[in-house]
């Protein structure tokens, strides 16, 4: 989870792969109106995302899947968890990143609807994962193999199995 531009797809995929679990990007769970809102300069309501963040859920449901998904408020976690409707608690991996760079990385992309101007929207509605959150924050200056194995480590010995279904991995660059 986190903003645009913090790696969230690909830190998400890597995992997937490390601990054989099923990867998806939550930007393929967004209606087209959410993506061509977005797209369009404008930055998602909290209504415009609810059956999304419902979506990520019910996704998190099946065990073995990691999910990239933006989650930038304590609300929208929470939305994540309860439609997940797991006993075992959903884990979220935060990518924390400065500014420039979360800025600088977007300006990089060449394929992504998500434009620079929403990047301060996604940074004002942001809130960090609290202490009594099931979250893991890790800063996003490190390489996406030292993300991982950190994350990993976080989050205890765990079978490939048991580790995919707790995770709810960095969010997609979704607003």
């Amino acid at each position: 989870m986190g903003v645009a531009g913090c790696g969230k797809s690909t830190v998400a995929e890597a995992l997937a792969r490390r601990i054989g679990a099923d990867y998806v990007d939550g930007d393929s769970l967004h209606p087209k109106a959410n993506i061509d809102k977005m797209a369009g300069g404008h930055p998602l309501s909290d209504s415009d995302r609810g059956p999304w963040l419902e979506a990520v859920g019910a996704v998190l449901r099946k065990d073995g899947t990691v999910v990239a998904c933006s989650a930038l408020k304590r609300a929208y976690r929470d939305i994540i968890c309860r439609s997940a409707g797991r006993s075992d608690p959903v884990t979220f991996l935060y990518l924390r990143g400065d500014r420039e760079l979360l800025k600088a990385r977007m300006e990089a992309r060449t394929r992504h609807f998500m434009p620079v101007s929403l990047l301060d929207s996604q940074l004002e509605t942001l809130e960090e994962p609290g202490p009594d959150e099931n979250a893991v924050a890790i800063d996003i200056h490190r390489t996406v193999p030292d993300i991982v194995k950190t994350f990993l480590e976080a989050i205890g010995p765990l079978s490939a199995r048991d580790q995919s279904a707790r995770i709810q991995a960095p969010g997609a660059a979704s607003a």
